[in-house]
């Protein structure tokens, strides 16, 4: 009885003991969601570790964030600038920032010093002049950088992306610069990305790709779709062929089918790297508008259209150069109608003076009578 009644004792005691435990747990985790709602900012939404500013007509990047905020909202405002005071609280748990639509102008320097752990940022979709080469601390864990829709002034491209060059953003990976006015990508803009294998550039009214521009980043996926090249340079195909393990997408560029697009041609068919190759068509000459790439043989590329252009634009020129020396010579001669007229006839009557002279002393060596006449005259 002594050894049952011991038994049932520590059977309940064990029970007390889970009972207080499981109550502590309960307690402890809604301790950790109360404390997880206070301090939520004015206009914004708290759910666990997340923080949505949503659309709120904010000026400023609200300050008294929950100190395990993980992943940051503040989209769809009018925030033209952020700097170091944006954040004045050290947030050691911020992965995620996103920071899209809010008409941003200016990125001042140390804006991120507080966010060591940050490591996908969204600035998309503003309007950015200015980006500081110090915005981001030299210990930074950026990994993806979203700046899609955020340069449309391409004469300042080159001076608003000098932070690439920075050398600070080593662990960045994925890069999207895409649907942006760039036109020219400024030189070796990304040579200091050395972990960069995911980049983006659709959209953004390229030309033209420089010598060097791709040759440093490790790149696994380029995505050139939908700019304006015409052609492919050879120093940049062979870029392209020391990345065998990189996927490029082409498609949507007017390429002209001409004899300097052979080399691209060539390097087209015997490439792996293409994953759109049957989408890019030709977008001149005329004849071969719209034919897939790799349907054009080399016989068929020729530049004696382009020179029959340029001969025939010179012809047209010449014409009209022509004409209107013309016109003007007309208008000479017709306001000076009058003045070429009396100028005619001082000429007719100095004509006719002189032939009467030559008449007369024809007439005289012609009869001797005339001309003994005419010596005794002037005797």
């Amino acid at each position: 009885m002594r050894l049952l009644s011991t038994s049932c004792v520590c059977k309940c005691g064990e029970m007390r003991g889970r009972t207080q435990k499981s109550g502590m747990m309960h307690l402890l985790f809604l301790l950790a969601v109360v404390l997880s709602c206070q301090g939520c900012p004015e206009k914004c939404m708290c759910s666990m570790q997340t923080v949505k500013c949503q659309n709120q007509d904010l000026d400023a990047i609200p300050h008294s964030l929950p100190a395990n905020t993980k992943v940051l909202f503040v989209t769809g405002n009018n925030i033209s600038r952020i700097s170091v005071d944006s954040f004045p609280t050290r947030q050691e748990q911020l992965t995620d920032l996103y920071l899209s639509g809010n008409e941003m102008e200016s990125v001042d320097a140390k804006v991120f010093d507080n966010l060591p752990n940050l490591v996908r940022l969204d600035l998309s979709n503003n309007n950015i002049e200015t980006f500081s080469e110090k915005a981001f601390p030299d210990d930074n864990k950026m990994q993806l950088l979203n700046l899609s829709r955020s340069f449309h002034n391409h004469s300042t491209v080159d001076v608003v992306l000098n932070f690439l060059r920075s050398g600070n953003l080593l662990q960045l990976k994925a890069l999207d610069l895409s649907n942006n006015d760039i036109v020219l990508l400024p030189d070796d803009i990304f040579t200091s990305l050395s972990n960069l294998d995911n980049l983006s550039l659709q959209n953004s009214s390229i030309i033209s790709i420089q010598n060097g521009t791709l040759k440093v980043p490790p790149l696994q996926d380029l995505d050139l779709r939908d700019n304006s090249l015409r052609d492919l340079p050879t120093s940049t195909l062979a870029e392209f062929s020391l990345k065998p393990e990189l996927h490029i997408r082409l498609a949507g560029n007017p390429w002209r089918c001409d004899c300097f697009i052979e080399d691209m041609l060539l390097w087209l068919k015997n490439s792996t790297q293409v994953a759109d190759m049957q989408n890019l068509t030709c977008a001149d000459p005329e004849g071969l508008r719209r034919q897939p790439l790799v349907h054009v043989e080399q016989s068929q590329l020729k530049c004696l259209g382009d020179m029959e252009g340029v001969l025939e634009t010179s012809y047209v020129f010449l014409g009209l150069v022509l004409a209107l020396i013309g016109v003007i010579f007309l208008l000479v001669l017709y306001l000076n109608r009058k003045g070429i007229k009396r100028w005619m006839y001082n000429i007719r009557d100095a004509c006719r003076d002189h032939m009467e002279g030559y008449h007369y002393r024809y007439e005289i060596n012609s009869d001797p009578r005339l001309a003994n006449l005419s010596i005794n005259s002037d005797v």
